[in-house]
């Protein structure tokens, strides 16, 4: 069955950066577009970035375009987002799901607190 295991949540400062990645299984990773989705305390999910099967296409948010870079790596079954610039309002969980769109997420999320 599909298994998405995100990591590489934690508590960071303002300014700081943080690596997210999301370890894959259960289907042909390399032919499907992933996406990262976020959630923050009392609010819905929110679409953050997207990337192509191959990885030469990707998409972002207004909020994030410019401080997160998507990117994946098809021989690991694995997908990364690395947010620079961290502000207070990027303080969600952060899941990884299939395609490019909102999508309930599989796994169990990472979690993400930009706080000083």
């Amino acid at each position: 069955q599909v298994q998405l295991v995100e990591s590489g949540g934690g508590l960071v400062q303002p300014g700081g950066s943080l690596r997210l990645s999301c370890a894959a299984s259960g289907f042909t990773f390399s032919r499907v577009a992933m996406s990262w989705v976020r959630q923050a305390p009392g609010q819905g999910l929110e679409w953050v970035s997207g990337v192509d099967s191959g990885g030469g296409g990707t998409s972002y948010a207004a909020s994030v375009k410019g401080r997160f870079t998507i990117s994946r790596d098809n021989g690991k079954n694995t997908l990364y987002l690395q947010m620079n610039s961290l502000k207070p309002e990027d303080t969600a969980v952060y899941y990884c799901v299939k395609g490019w769109h909102i999508t309930t997420p599989e796994g169990q999320g990472t979690q993400v607190t930009v706080s000083s």
